[in-house]
């Protein structure tokens, strides 16, 4: 078995006002990464990455119903953004691809943010609740 990273994420949840539509993006966003559909009931669905230790999950939770009204607000509290690692600028690219063959919503076409660091290329979108993503290359930053 593989050294477990302490401090990685082991998983996160996220609360959105519909499952089947987010389901819509998160699905082929995840499955892209090499993530597998391991729950998907009323409690919610769920993404495992298995890597002896170094995997991550993440899992999509329905909103309380009283709470459903309420958009998600990036510069409030709470999140701002979800990032994961490309092997290349060709992932981001083909991720790229993908979310517009599904029809999710684009933010920032695949670019390089040197802003960012030297090196960074990213593409940005967005969930049905507002929650923004991304897809990053960039070899050599943390």
């Amino acid at each position: 078995m593989t050294d477990i990273i302490r401090g990685a994420f082991h998983h996160i949840d996220l609360t959105v006002s519909d499952v089947a539509v987010s389901r819509r993006v998160y699905g082929p966003l995840l499955e892209f990464l090499g993530y597998t559909l391991v729950q998907d009931d009323e409690r919610g669905c769920e993404w495992d990455l298995a890597d002896e230790g170094r995997g991550a999950s993440l899992g999509l939770r329905p909103c309380d119903p009283a709470l459903a009204g309420h958009a998600h607000r990036r510069y409030a509290p709470g999140l701002h953004h979800l990032a994961w690692r490309a092997r290349s600028r060709e992932d981001v690219d083909a991720l790229h691809a993908l979310l517009i063959e599904h029809g999710v919503k684009v933010l920032d076409a695949p670019a390089h943010y040197p802003q960012y660091s030297g090196d960074y290329y990213a593409v940005f979108f967005e969930d049905p609740d507002g929650i923004k993503l991304e897809l990053v290359h960039a070899p050599g930053w943390i």
